[in-house]
């Protein structure tokens, strides 16, 4: 049985690393008696995927991993023993089950994630900065100078913002998010920066991942769900 397992990162957890994560994780399974799935071959593991990992520093209330599980427990249950394992910062917020087909591929179908950039006191933009979001937004291109593992240039990240607003003291945002667009937070706080005519203050935010989806729409345009609806609740 494959289950996807949704959980919250918060406080100081926020500076372990994603392979910190994975074996955090691995451990709990083995000492919550969760009876996890193992590849086979010379050198079995546990059978854990993870959607988007989560880059050092940034909090999130919507992390998921899917794992293999031998035998059956209800999604109560099987919360219950993780939380249990659970240190301050780690949540374990759903388990469900994922069917076969389109649901069970999930991790390959991320494809966006809804983040919070909070400004630091005394370190936002200066000025009525909130009244130029739906401005800044309107453009028709929004050019960055992006590098990536294959290729460094400008690149206009405009396609890729599907959501931009100003919320309480920061903005509100949904990003393309994956292995095909992957469009960083940090980058459009920069550029909104730029748009200002303003320079950022080193450490002039905090980052919070909120929710990520896959993309179930087609030549009609974007069907976003998130990743723990494709689940269902284990009784």
């Amino acid at each position: 049985m494959k289950v996807r397992v949704k959980f919250a990162k918060e406080g100081a957890m926020k500076f372990i690393g994603h392979l910190d994560i994975m074996r955090y994780f691995q451990k709990a399974v083995r000492r919550s008696g969760i009876h996890a799935s193992f590849s086979e071959g010379f050198s079995p593991h546990m059978i854990m995927s993870f959607a988007a990992p989560l880059g050092v520093g940034i909090t999130s209330t919507g992390e998921y991993f899917d794992m293999e599980l031998n035998g059956s427990m209800s999604s109560a249950e099987l919360t219950d023993r993780f939380n249990a394992q659970m240190a301050d910062g780690m949540r374990v917020l759903s388990v469900r089950k994922v069917p076969d087909g389109k649901a069970s591929k999930a991790m390959s179908l991320v494809a966006a994630a809804d983040y919070t950039v909070t400004f630091r006191e005394e370190k936002a933009p200066s000025g009525d900065w909130q009244h130029q979001v739906e401005a800044f937004l309107s453009q028709e291109q929004i050019l960055v100078w992006r590098k990536t593992k294959r290729s460094e240039g400008e690149k206009d990240i405009r396609p890729w913002i599907y959501k931009l607003e100003a919320s309480g003291n920061g903005l509100s945002m949904q990003l393309s998010t994956g292995s095909v667009h992957n469009l960083k937070p940090e980058l459009v706080a920069e550029a909104f920066y730029k748009y200002l005519g303003q320079e950022p203050q080193p450490f002039a935010w905090q980052v919070h991942r909120g929710e990520i989806y896959a993309d179930l729409g087609d030549e009609n345009g974007r069907k976003l769900v998130t990743l723990e609806s494709l689940g269902e609740i284990i009784e």
